[in-house]
């Protein structure tokens, strides 16, 4: 039997994928998350096989989660399942330790392939994702700017790419308005821009938003 910890911050997704499971024999959600702490509250008092993490939450985010279950429970393999599309954050993910990647948009039964791979020590990537991960292989390709920045700033330097406020993008994540005009000096410094409009172009060219 599978036992999987959901961890994502809305009940309606949460429900969603407990009812697409149910009907699968060899797998059960033992528990479910609504943020990042209580993750890591959870897979320190009960066992899973299996986590299935979001990577927008309250308060800090899921790519800083997933490096702390990594630390905790190295072998606990984490597959993520979110809104953003692969360009976005894929290849940081797997970079930072998960065993798989799944946008919200996949069908069930991909999902269901999924866990059944990433559970038995596989890795589970579409095709477009193995090129993406082939071309970060290669050390003579010349890496994007956006590359340069810590997990925290590409967060922020996508809603800022966005069209979001600082003071919005300080909401949402739970931080103080002086800590993201922080962030946004360092992002700007670190991509060679002066301001936001660039930042969005820039996105849009290297598909980073849409």
């Amino acid at each position: 039997m599978i036992r999987i910890l959901v961890a994502d911050d809305h009940a309606v997704v949460r429900e969603g994928i407990k009812q697409i499971l149910a009907s699968r024999e060899g797998m059960v959600v033992e528990d479910e998350a609504g943020s990042g702490q209580e993750v890591l509250s959870k897979i320190t008092k009960k066992d899973f096989d299996l986590i299935l993490l979001d990577i927008s939450m309250p308060g800090r985010n899921g790519l800083e989660i997933l490096k702390d279950i990594k630390v905790m429970q190295p072998k606990l393999p984490v597959l993520i399942l979110s809104m953003h599309p692969e360009e976005q954050y894929a290849v940081r993910m797997l970079r930072a330790g998960a065993a798989g990647y799944l946008t919200k948009a996949s069908a069930p039964q991909e999902l269901i392939s999924a866990i059944q791979k990433v559970s038995t020590g596989g890795k589970y990537v579409t095709t477009s994702l193995a090129e993406k991960l082939a071309f970060e292989l290669d050390a003579g390709a010349e890496k994007p700017h956006h590359e340069r920045l810590s997990n925290r700033e590409y967060e922020v330097m996508l809603k800022l790419a966005s069209g979001q406020t600082v003071s919005e993008v300080a909401e949402e994540l739970c931080l103080s308005a002086k800590t993201i005009a922080t962030y946004r000096t360092r992002i700007l410094e670190k991509m060679g821009m002066k301001k936001n409009a660039e930042l969005t172009l820039y996105a849009v060219k290297n598909n980073l938003i849409f």
